[in-house]
């Protein structure tokens, strides 16, 4: 008898559980489809049974929709007595009389929220936050305000910048979360995301940053004044890309408290990362001036010189007397700090602009050889300057001496990345020379490289050989274009034009012309003549934009276009383009980065139309 009774009971419980199931089925279908008054009627079943939040929250929103006010009425009251504490229940049960005109009822359920507000701080924010989630926003000032004088130990500033921040007051914003930072200094970073994620401080006469700026400068100003504003003031320079303004506030900061150079030293990395080489210069220069003793002196030194090596390498824009002079500021650096294992990035820089820049060739060797035998070196660092030695031989000429040392650096290295560049760039000296077979062997081992770079590279090299070579007729095309290749590496760009031109002369239908245009964009941009450089690539878009290298033409114009020609607006349509017409393409990843930079936006994604 019991066990009968006990299933008799389950079958009920599981028959009231299916039909539960099933009204909440219903309730949501009708509740979806804009069917208020049926779903009404299964939620007022559901919430008969189950008076949680969520169903009580729907089946409020279908009485109003069905305009019946007496129902809804008395369900949130009831709500509301049974959770007194959901503050933004009850702020939503004042909004319910304002909406049907019963504006004393609101009132009055406003103003007794506000009596709960006591020095209690975290009462006043879960208060606070109930009526700025109802868009109740003269409440919540009120209950911020109460809440600052009951509690006046507590700092409501982030409160007080949320608030500000959504009734459109961006200076009292900015305000409220600099005067924090004098309580919490180490809140900063946070502080500057925040700022930085609602107000435009790239403009240097937009009314955000002078706002900030006129801030920050009055606070700096008084007497005593925390170290914060200062720091901030800086901050604010940097991100108006104001890197001279950066300058003049972090040194005033370095001798206000006799620093050692830090911040300075911080900014001119952050100068480089944005091109500012100029006022990097400064930046290192103050820090050397600081004198030997201090810790910074060694890093300083090879700073500034880093900052000449990236000018000359990157933007290619020098004189052979700018050339001159960099090569005596490293050996007059080199004089002073000694050459051993802590100067090797210093002489490796050396050697690599005189060799590339000087055509100090023999000088450059000469250097790297003696660099070879200080004592101290590490294995890896043996290793980058027989890299090195081995560039500067195929830049000379000498391309079996490069073999040799690029070979022993593969031996040694031969599961590391530097020994698969190695690998690599012996397989170019073996094409170099014609001997196409042996290149192609090497080429495939390195098709599965660890190093992405590497594998592409070897991969774009080695079906470059495949669809060009193969039959008698081509060979001397291809040892053409081989040879034109070095004699690029070797900076003689005249020669290898002629050879280019040769080819497209005596076989003008032939598969390398696209290649050739790459090439001659290439060879350009290594000169600094980035126009000459675009036109090369504009052209191979217009005849050969479906063949392989169309994407890397296109990718090479959004890249000049952003950083040589500065002209964001134009890079962006390059970058949308390349994303649209080359959607398989490895620069994809890298396009759909540089659209989300241009636009300002890390989480943007491209549109669909774009897709």
């Amino acid at each position: 008898m019991r066990t009968f009774l006990l299933l008799f009971f389950l079958f009920l419980a599981g028959s009231s559980f299916c039909q539960t199931d099933t009204d909440i089925q219903l309730a949501q279908y009708y509740y979806t489809n804009g069917e208020f008054e049926k779903a009404s009627s299964y939620y007022e079943k559901i919430y008969a049974n189950d008076p949680s939040k969520v169903v009580f929250t729907r089946y409020f929103e279908c009485l109003l929709e069905i305009k019946d006010v007496k129902t809804a009425e008395k369900i949130i009251k009831k709500q509301v007595n049974q959770n007194p504490g959901d503050l933004e229940l009850r702020v939503t049960f004042a909004q319910f009389y304002e909406d049907i005109s019963e504006a004393v009822k609101a009132r009055k359920i406003y103003e007794d929220i506000l009596e709960e507000v006591n020095s209690n701080p975290g009462l006043t924010i879960q208060i606070y936050q109930a009526f700025i989630a109802r868009g109740k926003f003269d409440f919540a000032k009120t209950c911020l305000d109460k809440g600052r004088k009951l509690a006046p130990s507590y700092p409501f500033n982030f409160q007080y910048a949320d608030y500000y921040s959504l009734i459109g007051n961006k200076s009292e914003m900015m305000r409220e979360y600099i005067e924090y930072l004098e309580l919490q200094p180490s809140m900063k970073e946070s502080i500057q995301l925040a700022i930085n994620s609602r107000v435009d401080l790239t403009k240097s006469d937009g009314s955000d940053f002078v706002a900030l700026k006129e801030l920050l400068i009055t606070k700096t100003q008084k007497t005593n004044a925390p170290l914060i504003y200062a720091e901030m003031l800086i901050w604010l320079f940097v991100q108006n890309q104001n890197f001279n303004g950066a300058f003049i506030q972090a040194q005033a900061l370095d001798k206000r408290v006799q620093g050692d150079g830090s911040r300075v030293m911080e900014l001119g990395l952050v100068c480089i990362e944005n091109k500012s080489y100029e006022i990097a210069r400064k930046c290192f220069e103050y820090v050397i001036s600081l004198g030997s003793s201090q810790a910074l002196y060694f890093e300083a030194q090879k700073s500034l010189l880093n900052t000449r090596f990236i000018e000359i390498t990157t933007n290619r824009a020098y004189s052979s007397t700018e050339i001159q002079a960099t090569i005596q500021d490293y050996t007059d650096a080199l004089t002073r700090l000694g050459k051993s294992r802590f100067t090797f990035q210093i002489i490796l820089e050396l050697a690599h602009i005189k060799a590339f820049y000087a055509e100090q060739v023999l000088e450059s060797i000469e250097l790297l050889n003696r660099l070879l035998e200080t004592p101290g070196l590490t294995d890896m660092q043996r290793a980058q300057v027989k890299m090195k030695l081995a560039d500067v031989h195929v830049l000379g000429g000498d391309i079996w001496e490069a073999s040799l040392l690029y070979m022993q650096v593969d031996t040694d290295f031969k599961f590391e990345q530097i020994g698969n560049e190695a690998k690599y760039k012996n397989a170019r000296v073996f094409y170099f020379d014609g001997e196409f077979d042996f290149a192609q062997g090497q080429l495939n081992v390195l098709k599965e490289s660890t190093s992405k770079m590497i594998a592409n590279d070897a991969l774009q090299l080695s079906v470059m050989i495949t669809d060009n070579y193969g039959l008698d007729s081509n060979y001397q095309v291809m040892l053409w274009f081989a040879t034109a290749e070095r004699l690029i590496e070797q900076h003689r760009y005249d020669s290898a034009f002629v050879l280019f031109d040769s080819i497209q002369v005596n076989f003008p239908m032939h598969s390398l012309a696209d290649e050739i245009l790459f090439r001659k964009g290439k060879a350009m941009e290594q000169q600094g003549k980035w126009t000459e450089a675009m036109d090369y690539y504009t052209d191979l878009l217009k005849f050969y934009s479906d063949d392989i290298l169309g994407d890397d033409a296109l990718f090479r114009l959004a890249d000049l276009t952003e950083n040589q020609l500065q002209d964001k607006e134009k890079a962006l349509e390059y970058y949308k383009r390349l994303m649209i017409d080359f959607k398989g393409s490895l620069f994809s990843t890298e396009a759909r980065s540089r659209i989300r930079f241009l636009r300002g936006d890390a989480n943007i994604e491209v549109d669909s139309d774009e897709q």
